[in-house]
């Protein structure tokens, strides 16, 4: 479904007007982290180990953790159905090993970003702004930051690219979900909020997480309940709490925001021209809501 086209028109949500230079530089890099996911090198790395695109992604992020326990993998990930991705989780570590999907990982996303982009003359700049922002966070209370920041640094320059790019992508998201914690959110209602807060129907991307019907109806109906949806839609009350968590979120990115200091529209700007190129090679979901679901 992500990379169907909309129909025209489509009314974005309130996250349409809702992007700090925070959000704006984890929309930028998002298709760069990504692409050791969507892109085909890394999909066929994965494959050649046994894996599908499910068991790929699912071991491919975990793995930098080395190997947890299934339900550590779930709460560090937390939007997804539990059960189903723990089995993902056990069947692709049955299939191969750390060390070969660690290596898959990187190989993929350094061929794809390869095939994607040449090799752009800007990349050290990008790479040395991207890896002073991500050097400043610290890794208290980020277990896929903490395990990302653990792994050597890439040695040839697309990947070090990509690393900073994940490191960013991942603090950002250990940071949302401890706003999501403090605010009385868990992962099933984080999904639900996002998905209305960006311009998705009720469940439409939610689904995608492997959530029963049932066990949506209910998380719908505590959110309901509490005043902040109705009828379909986010309620004030509720645009209200999902940008509260917002700001929570860029507040736990301070560091590398300052760190990065006045050359974060330099990069933010680089970052959105290579999106856009591993976009067009049909590397990442052209679907607009996808990328602002993060």
């Amino acid at each position: 479904m992500f990379f169907a086209p909309r129909e025209a028109p489509v009314a974005p949500g309130p996250a349409a007007s809702q992007r700090s230079e925070t959000r704006l530089l984890r929309d930028a890099i998002e298709p760069i982290a990504a692409i050791c996911w969507w892109a085909e090198p890394a999909y066929d790395g994965y494959a050649a180990l046994g894996l599908d695109f499910l068991g790929g992604y699912v071991w491919s992020r975990a793995c930098v953790m080395g190997e947890p326990d299934p339900a550590v993998v779930a709460a560090a990930f937390a939007v997804f159905e539990p059960g189903a991705l723990g089995q993902l989780y056990d069947g692709a570590r049955e299939t191969c090993g750390l060390a070969e999907i660690r290596r898959a990982r990187e190989t993929g996303a350094v061929t794809g970003l390869r095939e994607a982009l040449g090799s752009p003359a800007e990349c050290g700049e990008a790479v040395a702004i991207l890896r002073r922002g991500s050097e400043a966070i610290e890794p208290a209370g980020r277990a896929l930051f903490a395990g990302l920041r653990g792994l050597a640094w890439p040695r040839e320059e697309l990947g070090q690219l990509w690393h900073a790019c994940v490191m960013l992508r991942e603090a950002r998201g250990d940071g949302h979900l401890a706003a999501c914690v403090a605010a009385g959110v868990d992962g099933l209602q984080a999904n639900l909020l996002t998905e209305l807060w960006v311009g998705y129907d009720p469940f439409e991307y939610t689904g995608t997480r492997a959530w029963s019907q049932d066990a949506m109806d209910a998380a719908m109906a505590v959110l309901a309940e509490r005043g902040l949806v109705a009828d379909g839609a986010l309620t004030r009350e509720g645009i209200e709490l999902r940008e509260s968590i917002e700001v929570a979120t860029d507040r736990t990115m301070v560091p590398a925001r300052e760190a990065i200091g006045d050359e974060l529209a330099r990069v933010v700007d680089l970052a959105d021209g290579w999106a856009s190129q591993i976009i067009e090679r049909g590397w990442f979901p052209p679907d607009p809501f996808k990328r602002a679901a993060g």
